[in-house]
């Protein structure tokens, strides 16, 4: 079923390659993260279809905003969302967790769920990159909020937080 969802979000994007390029890195960090620690079968789909959809709403924010602000992105994902799972049967429980998470994936307080955690730490992965971060910026939001041992342990290394 993830592979079906991933290339019909690959459709939904309509040519943005940065929009592809950028879930599809998130949802690899997403499912590495996960199941490094060890996270039970049901979780770990929840949270690998969450970072694929975790952007559903950038087109539509860069058209009714003219920008995909976090806050508009959550505020918005919902109602995509319910549409865009319809069709691929997924469990009322875990269709509403996904929802969830994709409209929260900006917020980074009350994070409850280690699939929550791990999906803010993936999406922080591939911004820091792709909005070239300062070295100052990644340390204080690792502190912040970066919770788990292999999100950490990614993020020291890629970005070279720690020695060697």
């Amino acid at each position: 079923m993830k592979e079906k969802i991933v290339n019909k979000m690959i459709d939904f994007y309509r040519g943005n390659r940065s929009d592809v390029r950028h879930f599809l890195k998130v949802y690899a960090y997403a499912q590495t993260i996960g199941l490094l620690e060890g996270l039970d079968e049901k979780t770990q789909d929840t949270l690998e279809i969450a970072a694929i959809v975790h952007d559903i709403a950038c087109p539509l924010c860069r058209e009714k905003y003219g920008n995909t602000n976090g806050n508009h992105q959550e505020a918005e994902s919902e109602p995509l969302l319910r549409i865009f799972l319809s069709e691929f049967n997924i469990p009322e429980e875990m269709e509403e967790r996904i929802i969830y998470l994709v409209t929260h994936h900006h917020t980074y307080t009350n994070v409850e769920g280690r699939d929550y955690q791990i999906l803010l730490e993936a999406d922080y992965l591939v911004n820091a990159d792709e909005s070239q971060y300062s070295h100052e910026a990644i340390c204080k939001f690792r502190e912040r909020v970066f919770k788990t041992e292999s999100g950490t342990h990614m993020l020291d290394s890629i970005y070279s937080l720690t020695e060697a």
